[in-house]
């Protein structure tokens, strides 16, 4: 995509599999802010830079409005200001990644445990026991 080169609304729904919906909110909050003729909008290679950008921060999890403030950093203050905040952001996901990892972890660990527990009953059933026959409280 050459620098003057523009897409429709609906090669941009279609290049970043997106919804209309999706699209109208990123230029509603500001993320986007695509040329406008009468009723069209049409999109050129920096529109379509903020959208790669847009849609990895989504994939690493985070939040529009930081984004969103990441983005205005860099018409603010620089490059360089733009970096540094990255890596703080970045930061910041990390450990928020790492955490639900480790949740994550602890569900799959109690699941796990869960169905094993389960197939050991069912096998005892199968050895012709039902549960809680050994339960002394059972007449």
């Amino acid at each position: 995509m050459s620098d003057n080169e523009y897409i429709g609304f609906k090669e941009m729904c279609a290049r970043f599999d997106v919804t209309p919906r999706t699209l109208r909110y990123y230029e509603y909050i500001e993320l986007l802010s695509p040329r406008k003729e009468g009723r069209s909008r049409f999109y050129g290679p920096r529109e379509v830079a903020r959208m790669k950008l847009i849609l990895r921060g989504r994939r690493f999890g985070f939040s529009l409005e930081d984004i969103r403030q990441w983005l205005l950093i860099y018409g603010e203050k620089g490059t360089r200001e733009q970096y540094r905040v990255w890596i703080e952001l970045a930061d910041r996901q990390l450990q928020v990644l790492r955490q639900q990892r480790e949740e994550l972890d602890a569900s799959m660990s109690e699941l796990a445990a869960l169905r094993d527990e389960t197939l050991s009953l069912i096998q005892g059933m199968e050895a012709g026991g039902e549960p809680g026959d050994d339960d002394p409280r059972r007449p």
